[in-house]
């Protein structure tokens, strides 16, 4: 098989009620806009037989990934990572929240440009990227971003949406350091790829399809941040050793 364009990542856990129209939409969307692609659903050890809903399709370019015991989306996301074969590697969520046409642009952005080997989405860069979040949930988001700033030196404008891509070299080197397997994993391989010297871009993003969100807001977000406290500090270390083993 000869490198697809690119890889798209969607992770996925007890995802059976949406899963199979998320497969169809995808597939033609991406079988209609790029020559070569696949993509990889990549199951964070569902119990509802999701992962079977999507191999049972048998569509083109579809794989399935994963694991039969739930560790979290970050170790979803990095499984599939290290799998992805595209020159482009992408992740987006199950339902779609930021539609199929963020997957082009995104393609489009960090294919043409020479420097950047990430990009992320932000919702602060528009004045919509917040629209139809209830005021709780915005709040929560933007004092969040605010923390990490203050704990973990964090300096873009988003770190939590879930659209990001990366050129495939990137992506191997930074996730194959990863080790979050929660939500902070977002946070750790912004934070990987700043120590790695990779440039990372940003483009404005807004929620399409919303629906009810299953981040427990006060507990995940503490489990977040005790995450990110650690990342850094962990991080440091592990450069530090390596630097010290290359003497």
């Amino acid at each position: 098989m000869n490198t697809p364009d690119i890889t798209l990542i969607i992770p996925m856990y007890n995802e059976s009620k949406i899963i199979k129209d998320t497969a169809n939409t995808l597939h033609q969307y991406m079988s209609t806009h790029f020559e070569s692609y696949e993509i990889l659903f990549s199951d964070d050890g569902s119990k509802d037989g999701c992962a079977d809903i999507v191999r049972q399709m048998e569509l083109s370019n579809v794989r399935v990934v994963g694991y039969p015991q739930n560790h979290g989306k970050g170790c979803a996301i990095r499984t599939a990572m290290l799998e992805a074969k595209g020159r482009i590697v992408m992740f987006t969520d199950a339902d779609l929240a930021y539609g199929e046409e963020v997957i082009g642009r995104f393609f489009e952005l960090l294919d043409n440009d020479d420097n950047a080997s990430m990009l992320i989405g932000s919702r602060n860069l528009s004045k919509d990227g917040y629209e139809g979040y209830t005021l709780l949930r915005k709040l929560m988001s933007k004092a969040y971003i605010k923390l990490l700033g203050i704990i973990g030196g964090f300096k873009l404008s988003d770190s939590q949406c879930g659209c990001k891509a990366f050129k495939n070299v990137a992506a191997k080197d930074i996730f194959s350091r990863c080790k979050v397997n929660g939500f902070a994993f977002d946070f750790e391989s912004i934070i990987w790829a700043q120590k790695l010297g990779y440039k990372i871009a940003q483009a404005p993003v807004k929620i399409i399809n919303h629906r009810e969100s299953t981040v427990h807001i006060f507990r995940d977000t503490f489990k977040m941040l005790k995450d990110v406290t650690g990342i850094r500090r962990r991080i440091n270390k592990e450069l530090k050793a390596n630097k010290n083993n290359e003497r």
